[in-house]
């Protein structure tokens, strides 16, 4: 037995105001055992739900034509077709996403494999755009998309025997980190239909991926502030088993060519703590800087909140710039130049990528541009 969502929505006894139906957030749980070690299933209460023998009763109509209205309304009368769908709304009916799954071999719906902490997930708004815009773009399909999170290796495991349990028909890849290539490997092996947000670290000619341009990105980000006077730039440089977090410091030693140095690069976990600690260590090593380019916004922020505790002001002291044109980035003072991600664009071309495997097809990476915001940091 493989293992079972636990399915999380906003209507649920004591729960968060209720969540948009074109996605469900689902934890992966072992099923519950009773004292014994089998496995319990609870008793349902629920009423009959209507079927299409109850729609066609209503309508007064075959149940054939029942069907046909239901998979499209091919060689059925326009009259017979309002009789239907009028009774449809009365009777409440719903389609039964299980039988059409055994008729189809689809089930309709598409896993968001986050391989991040809870912690990470709530903190860093990016990943709710990218999840809102997925759904978006499915929901615009019919289909819809289950958050599944996957950040321990006991959740990896459950979150792949439900992904290649039948449960989905594709999975799109977020976050994905150097230690969840084995999830990747299975992934791959069972044939599942996978595209991954950002390049994934070791499967980039395996996995399609549709990305923002983060070596372009960076270097221009770079560039803008030696343009505008700044010649000691430091970089607080994201996790490197993330392709954001490598192809973001592999532009700026590019851009600083013969002027970079080790000593000029601080590490983080694109988290607004991290970005913290890399400045208090950045400034503890005693270099002399006037900028710092952050790989992400919520890195930005950090830094600023440490720079402002020294009594550095930015930007007329040091300037600031992150990545990503986050929300956060018009919460700081002053607001923060940085690198705007498409990530409505990014996700639509995930969906679009996903789409075109689950049919059969094939698909190629894409990349799109970003470009620089200018605000008051910078």
């Amino acid at each position: 037995m493989s293992p079972e969502p636990l399915v999380v929505r906003g209507d649920d006894a004591g729960a968060a105001p209720r969540a948009p139906e074109r996605f469900w957030a689902i934890l992966v749980t072992d099923p519950p055992k009773d004292e014994a070690g089998e496995e319990t299933r609870p008793v349902s209460n629920e009423r009959r739900r209507p079927t299409i023998d109850d729609v066609a009763r209503e309508a007064g109509v075959s149940r054939g034509t029942v069907s046909r209205v239901l998979n499209g309304g091919h060689w059925v009368s326009d009259g017979a077709r309002a009789h239907v769908e009028r009774a449809i709304r009365s009777t409440g009916y719903r389609i039964n996403p299980h039988a059409r799954s055994l008729a189809t071999s689809r089930t309709g719906s598409v896993g968001f494999l986050l391989n991040e902490s809870y912690e990470r997930f709530f903190a860093d708004p990016n990943f709710l755009l990218i999840l809102r815009s997925a759904a978006d773009a499915l929901a615009e399909h019919g289909m819809t998309l289950i958050l599944i999170m996957a950040d321990t290796p006991d959740e990896r495991r459950r979150a792949t025997e439900y992904l290649t349990g039948g449960h989905v028909d594709g999975a799109l890849v977020v976050s994905s980190h150097r230690d969840s290539q084995e999830l990747l490997r299975t992934l791959l092996g069972a044939h599942l239909p996978v595209v991954s947000a950002g390049a994934p670290l070791g499967f980039e000619s395996q996995v399609p991926y549709a990305t923002a341009d983060d070596e372009g990105g960076a270097r221009a980000m770079v560039e803008h502030l030696a343009a505008a006077g700044h010649q000691h730039i430091v970089h607080i440089a994201g996790p490197q088993d993330t392709s954001g977090g490598t192809g973001r410091l592999r532009a700026f030693r590019a851009a600083r060519g013969d002027r970079y140095a080790d000593e000029q690069v601080a590490f983080g976990d694109f988290g607004r703590a991290s970005g913290a600690r890399a400045m208090r260590e950045l400034l503890s090593r005693g270099l002399p800087f006037d900028a710092v380019f952050c790989a992400n916004d919520l890195m930005a922020a950090g830094a600023m909140d440490v720079l402002a505790e020294a009594g550095i002001r930015v930007p007329d002291d040091v300037a600031v710039a992150g990545f990503d044109d986050a929300p956060v980035a018009l919460e700081t003072t002053p607001a923060l130049t940085t690198v705007h991600q498409p990530f409505d664009r990014v996700s639509r071309e995930m969906v679009r990528l996903l789409l075109e495997q689950i049919g059969g097809g094939t698909a190629a990476p894409v990349t799109l541009p970003t470009e620089i915001v200018v605000r008051g940091t910078a």
